[in-house]
């Protein structure tokens, strides 16, 4: 509740005019009975005509304020709770933005997509009814209750003992939804991660014919959902026919002993009218505030959901230190780093790793699948934080600066190249957002993706679908790359990014960027041995730890690892050269 507290009061004018469309409601539901009441007691039965009148133009009178106060209160209401979810949602779009891989593994990312859509939403249907019924049905039910002690004492007896029996129905509602709604939204994570998981690995399913494994995954989880959902409706759907048994009970109670005070002279038939028509206000306002009540438990939950997201502390925060742009030497030093993922710190995957590297050298990491080479360069940037040990750029410790400096001095092109939806200038001005058409065309000419582009009809205006689903993995990697070198870093760091390259074209590329990157510090993840034989230095890891550093030439010479790659790779020929 204190979520829907706290972005509430950021609307407070909007708030006051609510408010004021609450009275609107009250107005008319209220007032028109009492006239109506005084209508036929003081003008009908006295055959008053003159007073009728009157009291029939001040009833559209009240009518036409009431209604434009009603409208009020709809367009401020829906106003108020589309603003709050739209802060919401960017808040914890920010939010999620500064968290860390650690963040997203606990929290897991199908969750967050759905507190970010299905629970905001959620929200917004409850603050919707707390600000249209949440605050008018209290003081209708005590406008009604004032109204009908005030017209008949002995009458209202009945709603009195219709109270404890609708009270102790909703809390006793309210308490069984909560599981249930809990239950659902966690089911609701669940078809949100499979479904997912099965657009993104869609290729792989029919490949391997998993078709109806897949949609029998999705059934399972999916009837979890509705079965859930099912229970929550029942006790919805139970408790309105209830509540409206015992309504209609207290009001055939009222009509009976009613039509007797008429007989008997102690009632108007103008009182009983108006009696009816409040404690038709009353007992309705506490049905309509018990079904908000109701709906509490399920945006509760969600709102607990979104908390815990706002309340998640980033595992990797900014350091106290700001980067001094005239420090750029574009070295880069591992100090006995070792490296193990948040709850497996018995089996580290980085071992004491020691090297250093600067500016102008090409440093390349090869080893087997598994040998923690993209871990350790994703260090650098601070995608982990070192279990032990320092990393340092430009001689500071990476946590010492804030994550934007860092990563500003950082090209970093990861594995699996990933664009935006959009086009291909919007994509390449990832790197630099006020990049020219030529500083697009040089980058693209040196990363050999200018040649694709060319013959695409609208070239950098043309667009890239949801995942670069448009284009080869191949151009992927080279968009990827060009939108690196756009942007002049001090440091690249290749992640594996050349694997879906040709020999030809990686070779023409790797030729290129040697020329580009001379002032830069260049570090590469490599399968190929051909595409790091020209690196100035060559590290070999082995289960997280470095088992050597030299030259192609000098590892063949000294490392087994290393020569049983290269000459699973290359001919004799190669080897020798």
């Amino acid at each position: 509740m204190k979520l829907m507290w706290r972005y509430t009061m950021r609307y407070k004018k909007l708030l006051f005019f609510d408010f004021l469309g609450v009275f609107g409601f009250i107005l008319i539901e209220l007032g028109l009975p009492t006239l109506l009441a005084q209508m036929i007691d003081r003008g009908v039965l006295t055959n008053d005509t003159a007073f009728i009148k009157r009291q029939g133009l001040l009833m559209i009178a009240i009518t036409a304020v009431g209604i434009a106060l009603n409208v009020m209160l709809a367009y401020f209401s829906n106003r108020i709770t589309s603003n709050m979810i739209r802060d919401i949602r960017n808040d914890l779009f920010a939010k999620i933005q500064t968290f860390s891989h650690e963040n997203y593994e606990t929290l897991g990312v199908s969750s967050l997509i759905t507190r970010t859509t299905n629970d905001a939403y959620q929200i917004m249907v409850f603050l919707n009814m707390i600000l249209r019924m949440g605050f008018l049905t209290p003081l209708m039910f005590l406008a009604s209750l004032y109204l009908v002690m005030r017209t008949s004492p002995s009458l209202s007896l009945a709603i009195f003992l219709a109270l404890p029996l609708l009270l102790l129905g909703v809390i006793l509602i309210g308490r069984i939804s909560e599981p249930l709604s809990e239950k659902q939204q966690k089911n609701l994570d669940k078809i949100n991660m499979i479904l997912r998981e099965n657009l993104s690995g869609l290729r792989v399913i029919r490949a391997f014919v998993n078709e109806n494994h897949e949609e029998e995954r999705f059934a399972k989880v999916n009837k979890d959902y509705t079965d859930s959902s099912k229970s929550l409706f029942k006790l919805m759907i139970t408790a309105q026919p209830a509540f409206f048994f015992l309504f209609n009970i207290v009001m055939i109670f009222v009509i009976w002993f009613g039509a007797l005070q008429i007989n008997s002279g102690s009632l108007r038939v103008g009182d009983l009218i108006a009696f009816i028509e409040y404690i038709f206000h009353a007992l309705f306002s506490f049905m309509l505030f018990a079904s908000v009540f109701m709906s509490f438990p399920r945006a509760n939950v969600s709102a607990l959901r979104i908390e815990e997201a706002f309340e998640t502390l980033p595992s990797i925060t900014d350091g106290p230190a700001e980067s001094d742009p005239a420090k750029t030497s574009g070295k880069v030093q591992f100090e006995h780093v070792s490296f193990a993922y948040p709850g497996h710190a018995e089996s580290p995957v980085i071992r004491d790793v020691d090297f250093e590297a600067h500016r102008g050298q090409t440093i390349a990491f090869i080893g087997s699948t598994g040998s923690g080479k993209s871990t350790l360069i994703r260090l650098i940037p601070r995608f982990f934080d070192a279990t032990k040990g320092r990393v340092l750029v430009d001689e500071v410790d990476v946590k010492e600066y804030r994550l934007r400096d860092l990563r500003r001095k950082i090209g970093f092109i990861p594995q699996k190249a990933t664009l935006f939806s959009g086009t291909i200038a919007d994509n390449l001005r990832y790197g630099k957002a006020d990049a020219t058409l030529a500083e697009m065309e040089k980058a693209c000419e040196t990363a050999q993706a200018l040649d694709f582009i060319n013959e695409k009809p609208k070239r950098f205006d043309e667009e890239i679908s949801e995942g670069g689903t448009n284009f080869s993995g191949g151009q992927k990697q080279r968009l990827a790359i060009a939108r690196a070198l756009i942007r002049k870093p001090e440091i690249y760091i290749f992640d594996d990014s050349f694997s879906a390259l040709d020999f030809k074209t990686d070779a023409a590329l790797r030729k290129r960027l040697k020329e580009e990157t001379k002032e830069a510090l260049v570090m590469i993840v490599a399968q190929r041995v051909s595409t790091i034989m020209d690196a100035d230095s060559i590290v070999v890891l082995e289960e997280g730890r470095v088992v050597r550093q030299g030259t192609h030439r000098e590892l063949l010479k000294n490392c087994e690892i290393y020569r049983e790659i290269a000459t699973s790779q290359l001919s004799e020929e190669e080897l020798n050269r």
